[in-house]
């Protein structure tokens, strides 16, 4: 546990110091809002989660894993396979339950109102990656655990997923420069900020694509890959249409949001 405590905040700090200090060098658009009028809020709810999950969960997906392992559980664990395409085949089925999961949320509006937090937000960058509201960080862990426990992954791909969602959510919610010949390469493998930035647009088509934060194959089998904004990326708005006060984006009315928020016209199942 020890360990896996030091490799996921080492991965942690490092990937969003090099966020940082890239957007500060080579930012993609120029910043509506200032650092320091959002900055604040999102990573006290990025302190706050963590919180929440330990209170609620006695254990966790690494815990779980060794757990599910030691006892035989899980579909995996039943099976005969080598060890590597094990771990292999674990963090792709975490990763598509992931790409569910975002999906669900946006197309029933009880879960919407809770990730409207995330997507209020009126500027996007590697703090936008760790702003969720506290109890879609619990319905998460919930679905994580639940997984784990159906389908028995190794715990080193449990791991691996849980290191690399983190840190491929800050970069895909980065404000970096990358070239586009080089973005049209990147983004076959893995989600870029490029790709991900139309999943933020205030218009609901673009805003309900583009769901995947790790791997982009998800987005393209199923349909719901957009490859660029209408507006391009400098001219396009980031948020939800009926948020537009900064002052209504602090921390109490973002934690009171899903309960008072209006959801506005949002969830895929509207349309």
């Amino acid at each position: 546990m020890d360990q896996e405590i030091v490799v996921r905040l080492s991965f942690f700090f490092g990937v969003f110091a090099l966020m940082a200090v890239w957007e500060f060098l080579a930012p993609r658009r120029a910043r509506p809002i200032p650092r320091k009028d959002r900055w604040g809020t999102n990573l006290a709810i990025l302190a706050l989660d963590p919180l929440i999950v330990r209170l609620l969960f006695p254990v966790l997906p690494v815990s779980l894993a060794l757990i599910a392992g030691e006892h035989h559980w899980g579909l995996l664990n039943t099976l005969d396979l080598p060890y590597w395409p094990a771990v292999m085949l674990g963090f792709i089925l975490q990763d598509f339950t992931i790409y569910i999961q975002h999906v669900i949320f946006h197309a029933i509006p009880a879960l919407w109102r809770l990730h409207m937090v995330h997507h209020a937000d009126m500027d996007i960058d590697v703090t936008n990656g760790l702003r969720f509201h506290p109890i879609e960080i619990a319905l998460s862990m919930g679905l994580k655990l639940a997984v784990i426990s159906v389908f028995g992954p190794p715990a080193l791909a449990v791991l691996a997923f849980e290191v690399a969602l983190n840190a491929t959510s800050m970069f895909c919610h980065s404000n970096v420069y990358l070239p586009p010949e080089l973005d049209r390469i990147v983004r076959l493998f893995i989600v870029t900020p490029d790709m991900h930035r139309v999943h933020h647009s205030v218009i609901i088509r673009e805003c309900n694509s583009n769901f995947g934060f790790n791997h982009p194959w998800w987005d393209r089998l199923f349909g719901t890959y957009l490859a660029q904004p209408a507006k391009g990326h400098d001219g396009m708005t980031i948020g939800l249409s009926q948020f537009r006060d900064p002052k209504r984006l602090t921390l109490p009315w973002l934690l009171a949001m899903p309960f008072i928020g209006d959801p506005g016209p949002q969830p895929i199942n509207r349309h």
